[in-house]
Formats: C-alpha cells, sequence, structure tokens
C-alpha cells in the first residue's frame, strides 16, 4: 500500500523544498500514489486509452503543470527535462538475425551525433526465437556486443536491465510476458540470473528496470521494487498495473511508465516534443523510442527528433541523484521553495 513516504518523497521530488503539507488537497492527491485498481477497472482504462478518451496529457501532465503552478508560482516554468529511454540492445531477434547488431549501430550513431543523453535497456543475453513458448537456445553477450555497449558508455548512456532473455510465456500478443504469472521467489530468482549476466558483460547493478513488453504483475512490484530504484512501464502495462503517471514514488521505488504520444516513432513524438518545449513544463517528460521502429524512413525522422530534444534530454544519472535527494530530504513547513 503507498505510505505516507511516498507522499513526502514524491513532494519533494516534484515541489522541491516547497511545503505542500497544509496546502491544496488536489496537490495531496496528485502526489499520494494511486492503489493498483481492480482487473475490471483497469481494462476500462486501457480500452480509454486505446479510444483517445484517456491519455498522458489530461490524465497526469496538465494535473502536474497545474500542481507546480499553485505551489512555486512563475517558478514553476522551466525547459522540459526529457528522460529517453531506448528498448532495447541487443534488440531482442539479434540471435536469429545477426544483421540486427548493424540496425543498432546506426541507432546509436543518430543519438550519439545528436547529443542526446539516454537510458539503454539491455537485454543480459541474445535469445533464440523469444516470441516462441518453450523454445530454448540463445548466448552470452558477446565481444561485439560489449564492444557497442562500452561504445555508448563513452557517449554517455545510462543502463538498464530488460528482463533476463526476454522470451514470453505466453503466445498471445496481449499477454506477452517474461514475468507474469511467476512467483515472487521465481521471478526473483529469474531477475538475478540476468543481472549476473550484465555484470559479466560490464554492466554492474543497473538501477532501472525496464520490464519486456511492458509487463509484470501487479504482485512482483515488490520484488522490483528491492531490487531497483526505478521501475519503467508502458502502454501494456495498463491492464496490469492500471493508469498512473509518473515518476512517482510507491512502495519504495519509483514507478516511470510512458505512454502516447510520447511512446512512439520518432516521427510522432516530433510535434508533441516541439509544443512541450513551447510549454516550459519545467518538469520530467518521459519519452520511448524503439530501434526497430527507426528504420521505416531510414533514422531521418530520429535525426530530427534528437536534434530538437538533445539540448533538453537530461542524463539519466542526474536523474537517479534527484530521486536520492528525494529519498533522504523531507518538505519542511515554511521552507522556500528550491530550484
Amino acid at each position: 500500500m503507498p505510505s505516507d513516504a511516498d507522499l513526502s518523497r514524491n513532494i519533494s521530488l516534484h515541489l522541491g523544498g516547497a511545503d505542500a503539507g497544509a496546502g491544496d488537497q488536489r496537490v495531496q492527491r496528485l502526489f499520494r500514489p494511486s492503489r493498483v485498481p481492480a482487473r475490471p477497472v483497469r481494462a476500462a482504462q486501457r480500452l480509454a486509452m486505446k479510444l483517445g478518451r484517456l491519455d498522458w496529457e489530461g490524465g497526469w501532465l496538465t494535473k502536474l503543470l497545474d500542481a507546480r503552478r499553485s505551489v512555486l508560482g512563475d517558478d514553476a516554468k522551466g525547459p522540459p527535462r526529457f528522460l529517453v529511454r531506448v528498448d532495447e540492445f541487443p534488440y531482442y531477434t539479434s540471435f536469429d538475425q545477426p544483421q540486427d547488431l548493424e540496425m543498432s549501430r546506426r541507432f546509436h550513431h543518430v543519438m550519439a551525433s545528436a547529443g542526446v543523453p539516454h537510458l539503454m535497456s539491455v537485454v543480459p543475453q541474445l535469445t533464440h526465437a523469444p516470441l516462441t513458448v518453450g523454445s530454448a537456445g540463445g548466448r552470452a553477450l558477446g565481444a561485439e556486443e560489449i564492444e557497442l555497449l562500452e561504445q555508448m558508455r563513452r557517449d554517455g548512456v545510462a543502463f538498464a536491465q530488460h528482463g533476463t532473455s526476454h522470451r514470453t510465456r505466453f503466445d498471445s500478443p496481449r499477454r506477452r510476458s517474461e514475468l507474469c504469472g511467476l512467483t515472487p521467489a521465481q521471478a526473483d530468482a529469474l531477475l538475478e540470473e540476468g543481472r549476473r549476466r550484465l555484470a559479466d558483460a560490464g554492466i554492474a547493478g543497473p538501477r532501472v528496470f525496464v520490464p519486456p513488453f511492458n509487463r509484470f504483475d501487479a504482485a512482483q512490484y515488490p520484488v522490483l521494487a528491492e531490487r531497483f530504484d526505478v521501475i519503467c512501464g508502458g502502454p501494456e502495462s495498463v491492464a496490469l498495473m492500471g493508469f498512473h503517471g509518473g515518476p512517482l514514488w510507491r512502495d519504495g521505488a519509483v514507478y516511470l511508465p510512458c505512454y502516447a504520444p510520447l511512446y512512439a516513432n520518432a516521427r510522432t513524438i516530433l510535434p508533441m516534443a516541439e509544443r512541450l518545449i513551447d510549454m516550459a513544463p519545467g518538469t520530467w517528460i518521459p519519452i520511448v523510442l524503439h530501434t526497430s521502429w527507426e528504420q521505416e524512413d531510414d533514422f531521418r525522422s530520429l535525426s530530427r527528433l534528437g536534434e530538437l530534444i538533445g539540448p533538453f534530454a537530461l542524463h539519466w544519472d542526474d536523474f537517479l541523484a534527484d530521486l536520492d535527494r528525494s529519498r533522504s530530504e523531507q518538505p519542511r513547513a515554511g521552507a522556500p521553495p528550491q530550484r
């Protein structure tokens, strides 16, 4: 159950040292993480998203900006702080399609040339037939993959754990997940295997988790929160966790989902990113890109998006430092806003 500590951390995270303890109850409600709704409600939320009746801007951003203005006034405005996440490397089909490595190289070249710091979701191994239930085969990350990871690190890329094998446990595209249905002990053991494989490849102790297919059981959240500081989500997460804003502390970790129109290809994201820059929201804006989605126009839209958002993209290490401060600092009555 979300705690008062989560509420205080969220106020600190989004409002700095401003005191909202005795302020508008709407602010309190916004920053108190809500419970995971019942299954029928989650299903209704997911349908509403598909129909355009529930969206990220109306369901979260507008409320967040109103809360920031009510407490911080004119100081609430500022450049967007884009948090860019990329799914994934190695691309989940890379074992069966070795040419995918070149696709990943080109994607990284575009992002690095534009100077866009971002989070790369790293699959700890290459997997044969990851969309086929019960399949077997694969291999550890090899010299070529590790070389590109090291290049990414030199270019300012941060890393997240992206499951362990990216192999689904369910045939239906609507249910694909590497984690759903596992007991907490089984999920923990699977995550530990992925963590060990990443360490062998030179990525030790990632603080961020990106679930393959954006799906994990809500009951598995405590297991994830024990291992990671940030747990990401996407549109598919709504059917399992419900619709939530973010970043928001909940149960000891930060939940950070991303939804349309910022969970899309670069061509779709571009006009929204332009509007957000004009809005000057002064807060974190998650963006999720996918390597293969940018091949359609030979990475041209990705290049334009990178040039646009590069100056406003926050390094994930800076974001994690903000989380650490919010973990340790509590709002104090009468304290001036931190800027």
